[in-house]
């Protein structure tokens, strides 16, 4: 049985015991909350080194760091690397993305390497594959999207991005409707090219049935993806982006009918007075389904800082309620990230989900900020370092700049607000 069904059937899985005792609550919830689709636990039956995660209501917000080859840049090494960067900085899961290479060979190796649940996006070599073999995108076929699927669960990835809402339909309204930045998406772009080609609808939506099947066997989580996300402030929430939602919100269904486990992928480029807006409508839209977000990006022209305008729109989206945040690296629309844009993305968002939780009232959260107060108040550095939520970088901050005094820092000095009311109280 998947983790839905055995939780529909009651069962606490020993995955359930593990995410409730890390997340501290009780099995018995989590349970209901799995059953019912809101929370997931992603977790491929042949990912045997997986450390469980739980993703949804009532838990803390998860974050996922992207790595992955392109054709231009291909190296294994820079890629173990990355995932090992997204790992010390405690990103919570990975999704390799890779298009160049031995794409089969990085999957594989990034799987083997990895405690942290994995996710890919199938589409990616189906269309790599169809290209190196006959020459284009438009000779992709569903055999093809199938057996690229079907290779993915055999090797343990734990979620997958299936673009299923691209339908003609949606490409109707995207023709009449017109956009600044049309699709944005890698997966609805190829999608859309073959569609539109051989006037034909999408392989994931017609054949979604073929699917659910696989992702029940291996208990795949799919993370239906947003191919007509918007990817400019001006597309935001428009007639096409709602379109995909509506799309999504039925597949969700179809899938929990089969036992599968679903979140719903989410944009974008978002206005930041529009975030909230959009959450409100996936989890409406969605039956309470996991909302895993990119983002969302809050401005256009944050090129090279747009892990910044990430984490904005990732505190506020997780505020109002997204569970699951994709980080965005400084690399962002520039390039393919190195380790180190790696671990500026993960950091960045994480802040942005710790933040989040805050708002949410989660206690060790709270506590956690406490803690930092009183550390502070007490001039005990060892422990700020500690509490905060990138040490190394703190505390070569702290030895790069030797102040007078153990108990200050060179910012203030012996002018330390904290150590002058301290010392004042004391006399």
């Amino acid at each position: 049985m998947t983790q839905l069904e055995s939780a529909r059937a009651g069962v606490i899985t020993e995955a359930m015991r593990l995410v409730a005792r890390t997340e501290k609550i009780d099995p018995e919830i989590l349970r209901t909350r799995i059953a019912e689709g809101s929370v997931v636990v992603p977790l491929n039956k042949e990912h045997k080194s997986v450390q469980p995660v739980g993703i949804g209501r009532g838990l803390t917000i998860k974050v996922n760091a992207n790595i992955g080859t392109s054709g231009d840049q291909v190296d294994l090494h820079e890629e173990l690397a990355k995932l090992q960067a997204a790992i010390d900085a405690k990103a919570d899961t990975i999704m390799d993305l890779s298009t160049g290479g031995d794409i089969t060979k990085v999957r594989q190796a990034i799987i083997k390497n990895s405690s942290l649940p994995i996710g890919t996006v199938p589409i990616y070599q189906a269309v790599v594959e169809a290209v190196r073999a006959y020459g284009g995108i438009i000779h992709l076929t569903p055999d093809l999207i199938f057996r690229a699927i079907e290779a993915h669960a055999r090797d343990g990835v734990d979620f997958m991005t299936i673009h299923a809402g691209v339908t003609l339909n949606a490409l109707e309204h995207l023709r009449s409707q017109g956009r600044i930045t049309d699709i944005v998406s890698r997966g609805g772009a190829f999608l859309a090219t073959w569609m539109l080609y051989h006037k034909k609808e999408n392989p994931l939506f017609e054949h979604f049935d073929r699917l659910l099947p696989v992702a029940r066997k291996y208990d795949i989580t799919l993370s239906l993806g947003d191919g007509l996300r918007p990817g400019s402030l001006a597309d935001a929430t428009d007639r096409v982006q709602i379109h995909e939602l509506l799309t999504l919100g039925e597949l969700a269904q179809r899938a929990w009918d089969a036992g599968v486990q679903v979140m719903i992928e989410g944009p974008g480029h978002i206005p930041l007075h529009e975030v909230e807006t959009q959450v409100i409508l996936e989890k409406k839209l969605c039956k309470g389904a996991p909302f895993y977000v990119l983002g969302p990006l809050v401005t256009d022209i944050a090129a090279g800082y747009d892990h910044i305008a990430c984490a904005i729109g990732g505190a506020v989206a997780g505020m109002a309620g997204a569970d699951f945040l994709c980080y965005v690296t400084p690399a962002e629309h520039l390039k393919l990230p190195s380790k180190d844009d790696v671990r500026e993305g993960v950091i960045a968002t994480r802040i942005a989900a710790h933040a989040a939780d805050i708002a949410r009232g989660h206690r060790d959260s709270i506590n956690r900020d406490l803690e930092m107060s009183k550390a502070r108040k007490s001039l005990d550095w060892n422990r700020q370092i500690s509490l905060s939520i990138d040490p190394a970088k703190a505390r070569a901050y702290r030895s790069s700049s030797t102040p007078s005094s153990n108990e200050v820092c060179t910012m203030c000095g012996k002018l330390c607000a904290i150590k002058i009311v301290r010392d004042y109280f004391r006399s």
